[in-house]
């Protein structure tokens, strides 16, 4: 399956009184490099995310990002600190009776109190949030993976019509060839016959120039084996398995016979199409940097 590195997936659930958000991004990376977002309270999260996301992407630049609110509160415990409100409010009934103030004292006043209250953060199961982050970030990591999978199809359908135009090219090559051995021994055979004038040639002396040329120029052993570059990309591209790094490898060897060809062309027709499958061969090029 042909997937692409960039992709995007986001989830958003309750679970156990948490409201809890994942999202899941990543564009083109050589390798696989992972970076989280996360709130500090659950940054020992990062490393089980992690293990999570590698074990559905394989390669790409991926961040996640994760969000939790405890809608039940049930994570914060708050407690009266008694003496210090019970002091709090002698010492104003102290200035009430010196400055002969009036006593007006109300809950809203207990709670503007500087360290009236302790809030404290209660034991948390780290087994339990994770179950709970685990199932977010899973379905978040779903929708991420068939992104990556759709634009894989796009890019798939796209490198397969290069194929077939790169295919068409070098059948044109492969036609090409023997005329331009022919139009060689012609062209030696009346160059020949003009410095010679009457004095006669000798045929086989210019048909064995012809082979040594044809032998210089044949491109048949590079034309057999973009055929079967070619071919193996479409069974790649076809399979199951990760193959963006063999994509990598397999283009330089059509881009290295392609180039052998234009070495030895000797025909303007031929050296044309050569640039035509340099330059289908490198949009090809651009298209796998994206594929994982």
């Amino acid at each position: 399956m042909i997937r692409s590195m960039t992709g995007f997936g986001r989830a958003r659930g309750v679970v156990d009184g948490r409201d809890i958000l994942v999202e899941i991004r990543s564009v083109n990376h050589r390798y696989f490099e992972f970076s989280a977002k996360l709130p500090r309270s659950y940054m020992y999260l990062e490393d089980k995310l992690k293990q999570l996301v590698q074990s559905k992407a394989g390669r790409g630049k991926i961040e996640i990002s994760l969000s939790v609110y405890n809608i039940a509160g049930k994570e914060t415990q708050v407690s009266v600190n008694k003496p210090v409100v019970e002091n709090y409010i002698i010492a104003l009934r102290e200035i009430k009776e010196e400055l002969n103030l009036s006593d007006n004292l109300s809950l809203s006043d207990v709670f503007r109190m500087t360290d009236a209250f302790n809030v404290l953060k209660a034991d948390t199961d780290e087994d339990e949030i994770w179950r709970a982050v685990s199932a977010i970030a899973s379905s978040a990591l779903e929708k991420f993976i068939q992104m990556r999978e759709n634009e894989g199809q796009r890019i798939k359908t796209d490198l397969l019509e290069k194929v077939f135009f790169i295919e068409s090219k070098i059948a044109e090559v492969e036609k090409l060839s023997p005329e331009t051995t022919e139009n060689y021994r012609k062209r030696l055979f009346d160059k020949l016959t003009e410095v010679l004038e009457n004095v006669q040639i000798d045929e086989q002396r210019v048909l064995l120039e012809a082979a040594v040329f044809a032998e210089k120029t044949a491109v048949d052993e590079e034309t057999v084996r973009l055929h079967s570059h070619l071919a193996q990309l479409r069974e790649m591209l076809d399979g199951e398995d990760i193959v963006g790094r063999k994509l990598d490898f397999l283009v330089q060897e059509i881009n290295r016979e392609i180039n052998t060809i234009g070495s030895k062309a000797q025909d303007l027709r031929i050296t044309k199409i050569v640039v035509d499958l340099k330059s289908e061969l490198e949009k090809i090029r651009e298209q796998i940097q994206n594929i994982e």
